[in-house]
């Protein structure tokens, strides 16, 4: 009895790693605190740098008009959508730390 009840267990167990390996992989959200490197006003991005590496964000319909806010060389704090398939992470949020701008606080709709 001892050996069905592991048996059981580890099938269970096996079965649970192996739904987790097979599930594709969700979008996260994850927060980076860096420098504003660039503002492309065109493109509607903006680079950042962090660990070493440098990539650029995709910004939301909604961040667009307050781009030209964003302090160049200035710190912020950045909540980022990160998209699969080669897709640049995606802008959630932002609050700037550090440098002059009319937009301290964007949440995702609006600029604060």
């Amino acid at each position: 009895m001892p050996y069905l009840r592991t048996t059981l267990l580890s099938g269970f167990v096996s079965f649970i790693l192996l739904g987790l390996i097979s599930t594709p992989g969700f979008a996260e959200d994850k927060s980076f605190y860096s420098p504003i490197i660039s503002v492309n006003l065109e493109e509607h991005k903006i680079l950042i740098s962090t660990l070493g590496a440098v990539f650029w964000i995709d910004v939301p319909d909604a961040a667009k008009p307050h781009l030209e806010k964003l302090p160049i060389s200035g710190l912020a704090d950045f909540v980022l959508d990160m998209r699969g398939n080669g897709q640049a992470p995606l802008l959630k949020t932002w609050k700037v730390k550090s440098g002059e701008s009319t937009c301290k606080y964007f949440d995702g709709a609006t600029c604060k």
